[in-house]
């Protein structure tokens, strides 16, 4: 199952430097149950993904030091290690992962690109005014995962 974990530059630094996801149980978005007759999968993944980047935006309001960028993992999950919120409908939300995820499940890495930094900072300073609706989320495969979260020298 493809999971959607919100996170921030911090905590991606630290999934790369501990090999995994920690703090289970951890909330992330799915699609979950069997979707309505006629339902497009990745359309419904695609709101999955913007439901746990809403999410980041929140967690990055919640931590002054981290970059004004929002940041979503996403893993592929044994439906096992995954469960949907009691009464939940069919289709893209929240969801509680009971354990870790290892970095070999991350499938990609969805950050802002780094000129999206003004327009999270205001739709955190004004939230609900949708300056964060802009921008498109970048996808990052995993290897590329240590260039977003470790400073490079530029000579």
């Amino acid at each position: 199952m493809r999971i959607f974990l919100p996170s921030t530059f911090p905590d991606l630094a630290a999934v790369l430097a501990d090999g995994e996801v920690r703090g289970a149980p951890l909330t992330a978005y799915a699609v979950s149950g069997a979707p309505a007759a006629g339902a497009d999968d990745e359309e419904l993944e695609y709101e999955a993904l913007r439901a746990a980047a809403d999410a980041s935006l929140r967690l990055v309001a919640g931590d002054p030091g981290a970059p004004r960028r929002r940041a979503v993992i996403a893993a592929d999950m044994p439906e096992a290690a995954v469960e949907a919120e009691p009464g939940a409908a069919a289709g893209p939300g929240r969801v509680t992962v009971t354990g870790t995820v290892p970095l070999k499940r991350v499938a990609s890495v969805h950050v802002d690109a780094p000129e999206a930094a003004d327009d999270i900072a205001a739709a955190l300073a004004d939230p609900g005014a949708g300056h964060e609706d802009d921008h498109e989320l970048l996808w990052y495969a995993t290897q590329e995962l240590p260039y977003l979260v470790e400073p490079r020298d530029a000579g």
